[in-house]
Formats: structure tokens, sequence, C-alpha cells
């Protein structure tokens, strides 16, 4: 998902693939003809003055007492249409110039991944890094400020997960000596600091968000999808800190909050049967729900009074229907 902010920062500092010519580079998304700017407008100036005497000299014969406003308004006219559409041409030929780049991108892409090669990277200088890191500084500042945006945190902590990547195979090959080393080392603790906080803030904001959908919808398929997107945020975030305290903990409360929407949705559903008299059903779903209670093997006391009660009314539908 993420080829977003700091590609193409990496990009814009120049930190970009160094990619083998292929056949001469002046056939592979060649720009279309178009006069330099300077050029365009002093032919457009002359074009345009030769106008404005041809309307004066008109409308000055024909007695017109107004004749050098009036050509005047046609010069203007001519001078703002032929920027217009010069840029209007451009923008259009630009367009289409990117697209093709794109395009011939993406298939050279492909050629390397088809022949197992990849392209070289540029190394991280000194410049560079401090680039990104001020970009990375910037968004944080402004995820902050945002803090009720997830969004704003996920796209900070996966910069910050792209630059550690990069760090970590710059201080892979650096020599001893390099004056790089101190600044790489220096912006890899930064941004580690910065890659914790974004990640548990996002993952704290989206399982609050989800926590909520979930006790607000009324069906138990809406609940359980919820709950179990929560989960799913839950695990990304301890893949990155398996050992975070806060994360272990809303991971043992979302599973209990899940079995607990599962385990009420059959009881509920039993009770409904037990009540049209429908005991061997009723017994079923109440099974259904102990399976859920001890499917995980997770013993709690409030798994276990469930079950006694749950043990309870099959063991009373048992007897009603040994009593008819």
């Amino acid at each position: 998902m993420f080829a977003g902010a700091l590609n193409v920062l990496i990009e814009r500092t120049g930190n970009s693939y160094s990619r083998p010519q292929i056949g001469p580079k002046k056939s592979i998304g060649r720009r279309p003809f178009w006069l330099p700017a300077s050029s365009y407008y002093v032919l457009s100036l002359t074009v345009g003055l030769a106008i404005f005497f041809l309307l004066w000299g008109i409308l000055h014969d024909g007695g017109e007492e107004m004749s050098w406003i009036i050509a005047g308004a046609g010069f203007g006219i001519f001078m703002i249409g032929a920027v217009g559409l010069r840029e209007i041409i451009l923008r259009r030929a630009r367009t289409r110039y990117i697209a093709f780049e794109k395009r011939f991108d993406r298939q050279l892409e492909e050629i390397y991944l088809r022949v197992g090669e990849n392209p070289r990277i540029e190394k991280l200088t000194i410049a560079k890094n401090e680039r990104i890191l001020s970009e990375i500084k910037s968004k944080s500042d402004a995820a902050k400020i945002l803090n009720r945006l997830p969004d704003a945190h996920r796209e900070v902590f996966e910069m910050c997960g792209h630059y550690l990547a990069i760090n970590e195979r710059e201080l892979r090959s650096i020599g001893v000596g390099s004056p790089r080393l101190v600044a790489l080392r220096k912006g890899k603790a930064s941004v580690e600091r910065r890659h914790r906080f974004h990640l548990l803030q996002w993952a704290q904001i989206e399982t609050r968000n989800l926590t909520q959908e979930a006790s607000s919808v009324t069906k138990t398929a809406a609940k359980v999808s919820a709950a179990t997107n929560a989960i799913s945020v839950i695990d990304s975030a301890l893949k990155f800190y398996p050992t975070e305290k806060a994360l272990l903990e809303s991971h043992d409360l979302l599973r209990e909050m899940l079995t607990s929407i599962r385990v009420s949705h059959f009881v509920e559903k039993a009770e409904r049967s037990a009540f049209k008299g429908n005991f061997k059903q009723a017994k079923s779903l109440y099974r259904d729900a102990l399976f859920y209670l001890g499917r995980d093997n997770i013993r709690s006391e409030q798994r276990n009074i469930a079950a006694v009660h749950i043990n309870s009314e099959i063991e009373k539908l048992r007897l009603i229907e040994d009593g008819t």
C-alpha cells in the first residue's frame, strides 16, 4: 500500500533508481516539440502588435474616435488567449509525457522482477538523510495536531518504517570512519521513537473506533466483524512490538469481547427457541455457546460463571423433556 509519501520524498531528494538505458534515450518518452517560453511570448507579442496596428488603422480610417482603445482591447484579448492556449496545450502534453513515463517505469520494473535483478539504489547522503528526517518530523507534528485521525498516524509510522529499512541497509555497508555514520545512527534513534509512538496511537484510535462500532450496531455479524477487525489492528501492531504491555492487554480484552458477542448471540437464540418449545434446538444452541466459551482455552471467572449458567439451562431443558 505504501508506495507513498516517503517514496515520493526520496525521489524528490534524488534517491531514485539508476536504471540502465534501453535503446537511444531520446526515443524513450520524448517530450513533444514546444517553443521556449521566451520565444513563444516574443512571437505572440509581435503578432499582437500587428493586430493592434491593423485594427487601429482600419478603425481610424473608418472615422472611429476611440480606435486606439478598441485596438488595445483586441491586443489584450489576443495576448490573454495566447497565454491561456499555451498553458492548456503544454499541460496536456506534460500529462501525456508523465503518463508515458509511468507506464515505462512499470514495464521496466516488471522486467527487473522477471529477470531477478534489482535496480541499483543510490546511497543515502547526509543531505538526503536530513531532508527525509525533516519531512518525517513535519508529518509527525501534523499527525499530533490531527490526533484523532488514525490515517495521519499510520502514514507517519509507515514513513518511519520505510526510512528504517533504508537506514539499516546503509548501516550494513557503511565504513567505520564514514561521516554519515553518526547522522544515520542519530536518525535511526529518532525515527524509531516516532515509529513506536505513531503506531501505538494508530492502534489505539482504530481499536477504539471499532469497539464503539461493535457496541453501537445491532446485528451480530456486524458486531463480530468490527471486533475481529479491531483484533487484526492489534495483531498488526504486535508484529512490531510483541512485548508491548498495552497492546497485549488490549488484545486480551478484545478477544473477551468477541467471545462475549458470540456467546450472547447463541444464548439469546437458545432462549427464544426454549420459549417456543423447541427444546432440542435450544440445547444445541447452548452447546454452541459453550463451544465458543472454551474455544481459545482461556479460563476466567466470568467464563466459568457463564459456563455454569449455560449448563444449568441445558439441564433444565433436559428435565423438562424427561418430564414430558
